[in-house]
């Protein structure tokens, strides 16, 4: 970890030998250990220390980007005049007009110092008790499982100074027999806040139950969708629906549909990077504070988030949605994502369907058949099963889906009142933090042999 003050003095010093009209540096640092294992064995130990800084300038309104991995005031320097010889010779982009100012902060805590210092032989330690288990019931464990701490901090010429220190502890476990299996996969800044005993009974009970897998047609059911599956769909509806990019391309199944019902009306998804139930987050990459955005509002189509040259194209403000420095503002996405949970518990939605199918998570989602329907395909995977009469019966092979995600969040018949963080893309600064869910019909269009 550089720091805080030493960050803020050398990022400084070079900006202040800037020819740029407007200049922003982003400072992104990380530390991370990471244990692979397999076979209820560790095979791989692996650290990454890394540091990138991007640097934007602007020339008017050309604006130019450029990034170093080094922090020696020789490269930085070196870096911030590529940014700005690239902005000479850029188009101007009529959308920008300049770099947000300065602005407050919300205090969120993201930085716990024992998930700081979590070492190898401890990550190995809880590591052990799974391998135990597994061994014990003839039963193989693969999976990752890494610890670390990074620092964000975001400078530019207008006078936006901000920086935040972050832990994070994420991974995934997947327990194997010879004919089925079992996961789960979780996210936090606190590694106390995970339990890794309950973790890994969960994936060994869906490995167990799944055994001797039957094979159904493919067809409508009623499915329950546990977290991990749902979180596999809003994955998807994150990048090509609520983003400022596809609704402006009017490639987004929102788009010239705000006010209008799309969903069932006891959906609701928004986006909070604040909540501390999720893994929060105050500032996006142009140092913009976060702002809460509802994408749909008990079923009806609300709004998508922005950074600032979205934002302008729209006349809007920045809601703090800002990705990596561009030149041309690729647009805006959400990281902190939320389901709003309903009164249901999983057992409750398992013994109000009579015949149908339990999904612990989609593997290999393709979500761009049709963007304006949302319409997806994609594989189920570690833990399928049948439901018989309220029960779970047996675990089945598994199956192809193929459906809208507007007709499958209107078929929403339950919610659970329990959420789940679920690894996003960037587990550093987010998650998907999302109930389970008891959908009256899903499409199945294919199945495996496996």
């Amino acid at each position: 970890m550089i720091g805080k003050d030493r960050l803020f003095t050398t990022l400084e010093k070079v900006m202040a030998d800037s020819k740029a009209d407007q200049t922003e540096a982003v400072f992104l640092g990380s530390s991370v250990g990471l244990t692979r294992f397999a076979n209820s064995h560790i095979h791989q130990n692996v650290a990454e220390t890394n540091t990138t800084v991007y640097f934007r300038v602007a020339m008017g309104k050309k604006l130019g980007v450029a990034s170093t991995t080094s922090m020696s005031l020789t490269d930085l320097r070196r870096c911030l005049r590529a940014a700005t010889d690239i902005a000479k010779r850029q188009v101007e982009n009529r959308h920008f007009d300049q770099f947000p100012g300065q602005q407050d902060y919300p205090e969120v805590e993201t930085f716990f110092e024992k998930t700081a210092k979590f070492s190898p032989r401890q990550r190995a330690t809880k590591l052990k008790r799974i391998f135990t288990k597994t061994i014990n019931n003839n039963l193989d464990a693969a999976g990752a499982f890494s610890t670390g701490e990074g620092e964000v901090a975001v400078l530019n010429s207008n006078g936006l100074r901000c920086y935040q220190p972050y832990t994070t502890a994420s991974g995934n476990i997947v327990i194997m027999g010879d004919d089925s299996s079992g996961y789960v996969n979780f996210v936090s800044h606190n590694i106390d806040d995970l339990d890794f005993t309950a973790l890994s009974n969960t994936a060994l009970k869906k490995c167990k139950k799944s055994k001797n897998p039957k094979e159904i047609e493919p067809g409508r059911y009623e499915v329950i969708l546990e977290p991990a599956a749902v979180a596999n769909l809003l994955e998807w509806m994150n990048f090509i629906a609520f983003g400022s990019k596809a609704f402006q391309e009017e490639t987004s199944c929102l788009a010239g549909r705000i006010g209008e019902q799309i969903m069932g009306s006891n959906i609701s998804i928004f986006d909070d990077a604040l909540n501390p139930a999720g893994v929060p987050f105050p500032f996006d990459l142009e140092g913009v504070a976060k702002k809460g955005v509802e994408f749909v509002a008990d079923g009806v189509a609300r709004g998508v988030v922005y950074d600032t040259i979205s934002g302008n194209k729209e006349n809007k403000q920045s809601t703090g949605h800002a990705l990596m420095p561009s030149e041309s503002g690729e647009g805006a996405m959400p990281l902190n994502v939320f389901i709003k949970p309903g009164d249901s518990s999983l057992e409750q939605m398992i013994s109000n369907v009579e015949k149908g199918i339990l999904v612990t998570r989609f593997h290999y989602i393709n979500g761009f058949l049709d963007t304006r329907k949302a319409l997806m395909t994609g594989m189920t995977r570690d833990g399928t099963f049948l439901i018989n009469n309220g029960k779970l019966s047996n675990g089945i092979k598994n199956l192809r889906f193929t459906d809208s995600m507007l007709d499958v969040f209107s078929n929403v018949a339950e919610i659970s009142s329990e959420s789940v963080s679920i690894p996003g893309w960037w587990d550093a600064m987010g998650c998907n933090h999302v109930p389970a869910m008891r959908v009256s019909e899903f499409n199945f269009s294919g199945k495996t042999d496996f």
